[in-house]
């Protein structure tokens, strides 16, 4: 019996499939059976009941399959110690991200860790919606707010101030606005997460806070589509200052409305736990707190940022 064998006891009863188990491990289902039948021999027990047209857990599975999850976390707790003892960087680390910071700005810093730590592999998740850590088979998530599990363990990388953009060419065919409620004449580029579209935009000037109901076009439930229409001269947006950070240095974006600040957002770094921080996680975690404070400060040394305020 091998301990990839346990691993494939839990996802057959995850799926409650022979096939389906093997599937998710990349196994043919034969190589899946002779793997449960294994364990079965090993146990001396039969965990799971089959028929034609069902395979559900066995008194016996339901008594001992906790037991075989909490054997392969200590199993794993005593591998991921020695690794750290030793500063190892490899295997495989699952990482989800929203589209537009993922794939515009986290993506070639991952390269760069893997370029340096030629034994680590990445699994990269990309989505504007949350990550359920106990369904899908991820490690760690980067996201826009901080964790609202308290289950979770979250490191915030960095506060992220949003900005309302638009290309030079929309601008010049169609007006600056100097105040929000301009806004209202202008074309919106909208983002929608599930059934809610985000077309009421907040902001502050000192102690005064204004709302703006915009029209618009164009709405994407992606994040980043709605930075390609702005880059596009689609209409105005309004973003997180990471995911425009190189189209606003690149002057392909232009900061409107400087002295009124839309409602900020955090970067946070998310586990299901503070256990198993492995050695990659940790690199992950300084590489993108560094590489977003060089990112906000030549936002500011280059005037698209005023973060003393």
């Amino acid at each position: 019996m091998l301990i990839h064998d346990l691993h494939l006891v839990l996802k057959v009863a995850e799926h409650k499939s022979i096939k389906k188990a093997g599937e998710s491990l990349n196994m043919r289902t034969a190589t899946a059976s002779a793997a449960l039948q294994r364990v079965e021999k090993a146990f001396g027990i039969t965990l799971f009941q089959r028929s034609t047209r069902q395979l559900k857990l066995s008194s016996a599975g339901e008594k001992h399959l906790p037991k075989i999850n909490q054997a392969l976390e200590l199993l794993s707790q005593i591998e991921q110690s020695a690794k750290n003892d030793e500063d190892v960087v490899d295997g495989v680390m699952r990482i989800a991200a929203p589209s537009d910071f993922g794939r515009n700005r986290l993506l070639p810093w991952l390269d760069e860790l893997v370029e340096h730590h030629p034994k680590l592999s990445l699994n990269l998740h990309i989505s504007d919606s949350n990550i359920d850590f106990y369904r899908e088979s991820v490690d760690v998530a980067l996201r826009y707010g901080p964790p609202k599990d308290s289950r979770m363990y979250g490191f915030k990388i960095c506060d992220v101030p949003r900005v309302v953009c638009a290309s030079p060419q929309y601008v010049a065919q169609h007006g600056y606005p100097e105040h929000p409620q301009a806004l209202t004449v202008h074309n919106g580029l909208l983002y929608q997460m599930h059934d809610i579209v985000y077309d009421v935009w907040e902001f502050t000037q000192g102690s005064d806070k204004l709302k703006v109901k915009i029209r618009s076009n164009r709405t994407a439930n992606d994040a980043d589509l709605v930075r390609r229409w702005c880059v596009n001269g689609k209409g105005f947006a309004i973003k997180s200052v990471l995911d425009m950070s190189q189209d606003l240095l690149e002057d392909r974006l232009i900061n409107i409305l400087p002295n009124y600040k839309p409602t900020p957002t955090e970067l946070w770094l998310i586990r299901p736990s503070k256990q198993l921080i492995t050695p990659a996680i940790r690199l992950l975690r300084e590489q993108v707190t560094s590489k977003c404070e060089k990112l906000l400060s030549a936002l500011q040394d280059k005037g698209v940022l005023n973060l003393k305020e």
